[in-house]
């Protein structure tokens, strides 16, 4: 027996974004993590748990008291480089929880938040009916968990998402999503090197939140995976130069260098995804997901004022 709350397994960036629309909208949330977050669930009507999600005896704890009839997986170590660097390590952990969750709460709705690195980057538009073939170990571990997940819950969808960008505070204690990191650099006048031969679809935050929390309403049957990127395809220093535009930054600032020079050498160079089916659903099909342009826009108050120091 499953209730109506909402469960989100990950307070990072995008379970945060989730938790606070759901919560905005109503319904009972609950978000799980090692730490808090650094704001408090509290501070926009969820609550928060402490939870080891890679312990399963403490996770059918959980799911006894709540009951919860929808489950956001959005799990794991996300660093890509340090993924490369603890393959073994990722795999593990993100296997773990979705094969946990998979067998505790079968008949639940539950999304796992996935990745574009399940791709080798090959084609410019990889779809859900693309052949997978992981970039990286990040994208192993990735793939891995969405297939321990859908062998076992019925209900469950993979959400593989592009790159998500949304506003950080500047001293928010982890690397920053590269919207955000351009931002924070680009108003102090720091240069950014940022790849001419990366490309991305990249999808603003506040989307991806919608899109989600559509999924976990939808009354109808869903695929089991389905992607979600944004409508531009663009590498990271047109990107960057986008945010310095919109920041009123100067363009100067952005230089273009090859991805082979950067952190991001181990993505995939298209880092792309495009839905055949995401807008043909009748949970998302009225979704307008925005461009970098656009979401530049709505994003740039937010990083106004004085630098950080």
């Amino acid at each position: 027996m499953t209730g109506d709350g909402t469960l989100i397994v990950g307070s990072g960036l995008i379970g945060t974004a989730t938790a606070r629309r759901l919560a905005a909208a109503g319904e009972h949330v609950t978000v799980v993590s090692r730490r808090p977050a650094a704001l408090p669930a509290e501070a926009y009507g969820a609550r928060w748990c402490a939870l080891d999600a890679t312990d399963p005896e403490a996770c059918r704890r959980l799911l006894d008291d709540l009951r919860p009839g929808r489950i956001v997986l959005v799990h794991g170590p996300s660093d890509v480089t340090w993924c490369e660097d603890h393959p073994d390590e990722a795999r593990a952990a993100h296997v773990a929880v979705a094969d946990t969750f998979a067998a505790l709460a079968p008949h639940a709705r539950i999304v796992l938040v996935s990745t574009d690195n399940v791709f080798g980057g090959d084609s410019a538009h990889h779809t859900e009916s693309t052949a997978v073939s992981p970039a990286n170990a990040y994208g192993r571990a990735k793939l891995a968990a969405e297939e321990a997940l859908l062998a076992e819950a019925p209900r469950a969808v993979a959400l593989r998402v592009s790159l998500v960008y949304g506003h950080e505070p500047a001293d928010a204690g982890k690397w920053l999503n590269f919207f955000a990191a351009c931002a924070h650099r680009l108003l102090r006048g720091e240069r950014i090197e940022a790849p001419d031969d990366h490309w991305t679809t990249p999808v603003l935050l506040d989307d991806v939140a919608e899109v989600t929390a559509a999924l976990l309403d939808a009354g109808h049957p869903l695929p089991p995976v389905l992607h979600l990127g944004g409508p531009d395809r663009v590498t990271r220093a047109e990107w960057a130069g986008v945010i310095a535009r919109a920041v009123g930054a100067p363009a100067d600032l952005v230089t273009p260098v090859p991805r082979a020079r950067t952190r991001y050498a181990s993505r995939p160079v298209n880092a792309c995804l495009t839905s055949e089916v995401l807008a043909t659903l009748p949970a998302t099909e009225a979704i307008r997901v925005r461009g970098v342009c656009e979401g530049a826009r709505l994003l740039a108050s937010a990083f106004a004022g004085p630098p950080a120091v």
